[in-house]
């Protein structure tokens, strides 16, 4: 679980960083406006985070595409949803610099994500339920 909660944290943390930069980017030198600079950066975080939380995080190389992409990308819509909720209630509520909010947002939703990757998304099952509990 240590492991895990490190690789997670620095996936998590690259994906972020990417996120963040990719919506300064899109926000400043090309004038797109905040919520839509980060949707644009959350498909491009997507993929850094798919693949690491892939082969790192969770090592679920063994686990089909065709299983763990679609789940992963459900579990990425949830958070990405929540977060794109809680970035419009933040500038739109507070006086909060866009990135100052953008980043209370990223932090808040990596718990859900984490808990929904582990228990569902590189879940080692190919039923559409969670995980049944382990037997001693």
């Amino acid at each position: 679980m240590n492991r895990q909660l490190f690789w997670f944290g620095v996936v998590g943390v690259s994906a972020m960083l990417l996120h963040f930069a990719l919506v300064a980017w899109l926000l400043v030198p090309l004038g797109l406006p905040p919520l839509a600079a980060n949707i644009v950066a959350f498909l491009c975080a997507f993929q850094l985070s798919y693949w690491g939380h892939r082969l790192q995080t969770f090592q679920a190389r063994h686990i089909p595409h065709r299983q763990a992409l679609p789940r992963f990308f459900g579990v990425s819509c949830l958070s990405f949803a929540v977060n794109e909720a809680m970035y419009f209630l933040l500038l739109r509520c507070t006086a909060l610099d866009y990135r100052v909010a953008l980043l209370i947002v990223l932090f808040s939703v990596a718990a859900l994500t984490f808990v929904l990757s582990k228990l569902w998304a590189f879940a080692g099952h190919s039923s559409g339920g969670l995980p049944a509990a382990k037997k001693n």
